[in-house]
């Protein structure tokens, strides 16, 4: 009889550790999240990390819609270089990435259904701005003839020029 009651209390001490062993692992986890670093936004896929950016075309159109705010759409593709040197440029742009927070931003990595964003055909990587009413501004373009819609790290002051041009289009119409 007495081995009986020595191996319940042994049971319920082993069944108490444990239960308090858990709840400190509790804690610790809740501690330790709070103190963590914010982890950057993949959606920025390294465009900007500081920035907002929708996960689907429908999402920034709907955004733009309801924000007023144009619609910048960014399509380009990991593993093409010339897209990461855009990417390098455009992220370390202070003056580019402060002018970004007007805009609802999408960038791509696969291309949509919706035609009216490869106007002149699907290459990355490419540029294309949106306003509130849903108009794809064909009329603001890089300095390809043959690739409107392209830029490339030299050209990120046009760039930045062509984002100011969307966002000046806002303000006339409203």
């Amino acid at each position: 009889a007495m081995e009986k009651s020595y191996m319940s209390v042994f049971l319920l001490l082993v069944a108490l550790s444990c239960a308090l062993a858990k709840d400190a692992l509790k804690k610790e986890t809740k501690d330790t999240k709070e103190t963590k670093p914010k982890l950057p936004q993949t959606l920025s896929r390294g465009w900007g990390d500081q920035l907002i950016w929708t996960q689907t075309y429908e999402e920034a159109l709907f955004r733009s819609k309801t924000s007023n705010k144009p619609l910048m759409i960014i399509h380009h593709l990991d593993d093409c270089p010339h897209s990461q040197a855009l990417k390098k440029v455009f992220a370390e742009h202070k003056e580019i990435q402060k002018l970004a927070e007007k805009f609802i931003l999408l960038n791509l990595v696969y291309e949509t259904t919706d035609k009216n964003l490869s106007p002149d055909g699907q290459y990355v990587p490419r540029i294309l701005f949106i306003d509130p009413t849903l108009t794809v501004r064909a009329d603001i373009t890089g300095r390809y003839s043959n690739r409107l819609y392209a830029y490339e790290p030299s050209d990120i002051s046009l760039l930045f020029s062509n984002m100011q041009k969307a966002l000046k289009i806002l303000k006339t119409e409203l």
